[in-house]
């Protein structure tokens, strides 16, 4: 297996801009390129699915084990060229103070050779203290080579090389100028998302041109071939022999945070996934049920409070019983009204409540929850397991919710709806601030196609 793990000393370094070159320019060049990313991320992923052409998968301590990391990646390797893992901070950061989820535990659970990116604004011989630092901190760890980022210059790049030569042995595989025109946008939730940016194309054309030109890529591709092979991957159920049923999903510039591996559950456990536009599309296309992931919804409240027929056809669909699961944005849209810096828009108004952005984060980073046995797909839980690691992170919170609140679960970490639960039930719709992932032990993702197919099953029962 052909893998590589792109690192830093600290985050903003420049790991995202060289993952997504390396992506494009080795797409370019004619190889298959699987792109992960590490932690509870959708914008990072969204950028590399479009430089790569294939679906970024996550890989995180906090949801999957080292079995489910490994298979996750052997799975999603069998038919590529290489692998290209984007971490997440610096390369020993974590929650866990001896790094038992840190980038290096990742890298070094899939024996995956290390690429060091380096802003090296305001440094040149102190670089070398920190490459040697950070190879003598876990040896273990095989930092094969440095990207020299924001380099000034040719001045510069000499002092940097000079500095690495003489006091380390860790090779330079490439340079990156500084270059404005580089630079992704960010706001409140990190970069703008890829599927929002207009020029999202341009931006990544730009970058794999930077990173073709600064980057030994043929030096990156037999780095990424000292990876020892992985173990076969386990396959997965099927169960497509089922009934099957059509599930809608937004997919546009609102809503665009969808686990790719949740999805692909949700298809292997019998749902035909329908892609809408909640901009664009005046009509609810005609499914069984409806997953409204999150995103910002926030941004594009106008057009989504201008598409009147589309959010009547979401509101009847709610009143009729349909089954809906809304996460985060999800749950913003279904909302009465939402504000933000001023302004208010009416949303769909099939929840009793409005929502209110704020200036600073509400809910931010891991949850666990624990059921409370009121959700309307049973329990989401297996091998009795009795805790839900998922993640968070809004800015909104909810005001004037105008009924006594039935909850799906119970907030023992993290924020959710109000501090003490997550998971609104509102007739078959189940909305949450948690972010959940169809990891063992959690398998929300069969329990809702499940229940979809249930409800499917009686609206015919009842047709007849």
């Amino acid at each position: 297996m052909a893998c590589i793990y792109i690192a830093a000393a600290h985050k903003s370094s420049g790991k995202t801009t060289v993952s997504l070159g390396l992506c494009a320019a080795l797409r370019a060049c004619g190889h298959t390129v699987q792109p992960f990313k590490k932690g509870p991320d959708y914008i990072d992923p969204n950028w590399l699915r479009q430089a790569a052409g294939r679906d970024c998968y996550n890989l995180d301590f906090n949801t999957m084990d080292s079995a489910q990391l490994r298979n996750t990646v052997a799975t999603h390797t069998a038919d590529a060229d290489i692998a290209i893992i984007e971490g997440n901070k610096g390369l020993f950061d974590g929650m866990d103070v001896h790094g038992a989820d840190s980038n290096a535990a990742l890298a070094g659970l899939l024996q995956a050779p290390v690429i060091l990116v380096i802003d090296t604004r305001g440094m040149t011989r102190g670089i070398a203290p920190l490459v040697s630092g950070y190879r003598a901190f876990d040896t273990s760890i095989n930092i094969a080579g440095v990207i020299l980022n924001q380099v000034g210059g040719p001045r510069h790049e000499a002092k940097l090389r000079a500095a690495l030569k003489e006091y380390t042995d860790v090779p330079v595989v490439g340079v990156l100028n500084k270059a404005p025109h580089l630079i992704i946008k960010e706001r409140h939730l990190g970069l703008v998302p890829g599927n929002e940016d207009a020029h999202a194309a341009r931006t990544i054309q730009r970058i794999r041109t930077a990173v073709a030109d600064g980057v030994d890529l043929q030096r990156i591709v037999a780095i990424a071939g000292q990876a020892p092979a992985l173990p076969a991957p386990q396959a997965y159920a099927d169960v497509r022999h089922q009934p099957a049923v059509r599930i809608g999903i937004p997919r546009d510039a609102a809503f665009g945070f969808y686990y790719p591996d949740d999805l692909d559950e949700m298809r292997r456990a019998g749902a035909e996934l329908v892609l809408f536009d909640s901009l664009r599309d005046r009509v609810l296309p005609e499914v069984d049920g409806l997953f409204i992931g999150g995103g910002f919804p926030e941004t594009q409240m106008q057009a989504l409070a201008a598409n009147e027929s589309l959010r009547r056809d979401v509101l009847r669909f709610v009143e009729a019983d349909g089954p809906v699961y809304a996460e985060c944005g999800g749950l913003m849209y279904l909302g009465r009204r939402l504000s933000w810096r001023g302004r208010q828009y009416e949303m769909v108004g099939a929840l009793p409540l409005d929502v209110i952005m704020q200036d600073r984060p509400v809910g931010r980073g891991y949850v666990k929850l624990t059921e409370t046995g009121r959700s309307p797909w049973g329990s989401i839980v297996s091998n009795g397991a009795d805790v839900i690691r998922a993640h968070e992170f809004h800015y909104s919170r909810i005001e004037k919710l105008n009924v006594p609140g039935v909850f799906a679960y119970r907030v023992q970490r993290g924020f959710g709806i109000d501090g003490e639960f997550d998971g609104l039930i509102h007739r078959n719709v189940v909305a949450n601030y948690a972010h959940l992932r169809n990891m063992n032990p959690v398998c929300w993702a069969q329990r809702f196609v499940e229940f979809v197919r249930r409800c499917a099953g009686s609206t015919q029962t009842n047709a007849e």
